[in-house]
């Protein structure tokens, strides 16, 4: 059974996550590091083509865009949906420093977010606060073509023994979500919408990763 956690909110709050995330702006890439690995394996999940169109949910400041567009190509596209202007403000430095033609950003809660293409993959890195929220995966989904690749991927609790593991999840997640709700299964809202799920636990149970495909049939 997985670890059960009061949380001091039912749902996410975009307001504290934007303060969070305004305050970790600056060191964000570095605290990452350690996770990178995690980063590598969920894009290779998404098991992208040369011309591909991939949503980046919650792209932060954009870490995720070099492997994508290595596999996607000068031909494909990358939105990136981040709330955080000062996290985005790094992704677009980014992107000027690798003169990428085919990013755009998009600056808005991904429940909101105008999302300009219908795309073959979306991400979802390290997210936990808009996977909980219902309105951002419908917005978000609602940009997928019919058997769109899709990755999360993230903290989770381990098995109630575990708890080296959950003392790690905890810290990370008082550090980086604004609510504990479903840190026992993140990926279970968007499952939902997915067939062929499939998920992997990472780092003793700490860490997810889950994929699927898009299906606009299940709801």
């Amino acid at each position: 059974m997985a670890l059960q956690f009061p949380a001091t909110r039912r749902a996410p709050d975009r307001s504290a996550a934007l303060a969070q995330y305004r305050r970790r702006a600056p060191g964000y890439d570095t605290e990452l590091a350690l996770f990178e690995p995690i980063r590598s394996e969920a894009i290779a999940r998404l098991a992208l083509h040369r011309g591909d169109t991939v949503l980046d949910v919650g792209c932060g400041t954009g870490l995720s865009f070099e492997p994508i567009h290595e596999r996607v190509g000068r031909t494909g596209r990358i939105v990136g949906i981040e709330q955080c202007p000062e996290m985005l403000a790094r992704a677009q430095a980014r992107v000027d420093e690798h003169h990428w033609r085919n990013v755009d950003l998009v600056c808005a809660p991904a429940a909101t977010a105008r999302i300009p293409v219908q795309a073959d993959a979306a991400l979802f890195h390290f997210t936990h606060d808009v996977l909980r929220e219902r309105a951002a995966l419908a917005n978000v989904l609602s940009h997928l073509k019919r058997g769109a690749r899709v990755v999360a991927s993230g903290l989770q609790w381990g098995p109630a023994w575990a708890w080296p593991t959950n003392g790690f999840v905890l810290l990370a997640a008082m550090y980086s979500v604004t609510s504990f709700d479903g840190l026992g299964r993140p990926w279970d809202m968007l499952a939902r919408r997915l067939i062929d799920v499939d998920v992997r636990s990472l780092l003793f149970g700490g860490i997810y990763i889950a994929s699927g495909v898009y299906s606009p049939d299940l709801h």
